[in-house]
């Protein structure tokens, strides 16, 4: 799955990012994105953190089939007003990764809550946010 074909992440433009890059998705440099401050709408700082954290679990687990992800909370911290392109990356310890693995196989179903910060081009953080998944098998 390419998290900027979901219908709405294509309407509102999200772009990939090179896994060498760190990043995992952006948001381009649009008047479209701005709110009554000049500065990127907060709708679209959340929505770059979101698909952000679909990215790090599609590169993470994306190769394990049978299962669904669902989001089922959001908690985001606004640091800094944003302007420009705004891109999403995460880093999580692999010890962290491999136990969300081996819950996944043992229990069928996991909760996964992924720290992500959100930076505009200057690499200034402008949101930090933690997306909870909730990933289980299909039955």
């Amino acid at each position: 799955m390419d998290v900027c074909q979901v219908p709405f992440n294509q309407l509102i433009g999200l772009e990939p990012e090179d896994t060498a890059s760190g990043l995992l998705i952006s948001l381009p440099e649009s008047p479209r994105y701005q709110n009554h401050l000049g500065t990127i709408h907060g709708s679209a700082l959340l929505a770059v953190a979101e698909a952000g954290s679909g990215v790090f679990l599609l590169r993470h687990f994306g190769q394990w089939q049978g299962f669904v992800p669902v989001v089922r909370r959001l908690e985001a911290k606004f640091r800094r007003p944003a302007s420009g392109r705004i891109s999403s990356r995460c880093s999580i310890p692999r010890e962290v990764a491999d136990r969300w693995s081996s819950e996944l196989m043992a229990r069928g179903r996991v909760s996964a809550s992924i720290p992500i910060e959100v930076i505009d081009s200057k690499s200034v953080v402008v949101v930090s946010a933690a997306v909870e998944w909730f990933i289980t098998r299909i039955s």
